[in-house]
């Protein structure tokens, strides 16, 4: 691995109330385009979990701590933030995450 600062993971589970899921879903897919263009963003997916009935996962990875805050201050990011107020069942769960080996840090560090 690099002796530069790794990039952070993230790893989000968002558990919608039932009649909420399309509107979060729709709320996350016009999300990705403008976080993609943010400086230190690297990589924002969304996925709809196969397991969990309205459930959402969001796969991301920020150069660092300073450019996942700059994300959260974004407008249309507060703005879904706002909306998951009462769209959600349950907190967002997120995991922050480092790659553990160097073939695993390779994969996003080109």
């Amino acid at each position: 691995m690099s002796a530069s600062t790794p990039k952070l993971f993230l790893f989000a589970v968002i558990q919608t109330k039932p009649e909420h899921f399309e509107d979060a879903k729709s709320a996350l897919d016009a999300l990705i385009p403008p976080t993609l263009t943010e400086p230190g963003c690297h990589l924002f997916s969304a996925f709809v979990s196969k397991d969990r009935s309205n459930t959402l996962h969001l796969f991301e990875c920020f150069d660092d701590e300073a450019a996942l805050n700059a994300h959260y201050a974004q407008d249309y990011t507060v703005e879904v933030f706002k909306k998951y107020e009462t769209w959600l069942a349950a907190p967002v769960e997120v995991t922050k995450m480092w790659a553990s080996s160097p073939v695993s840090w390779a994969q996003f560090h080109a």
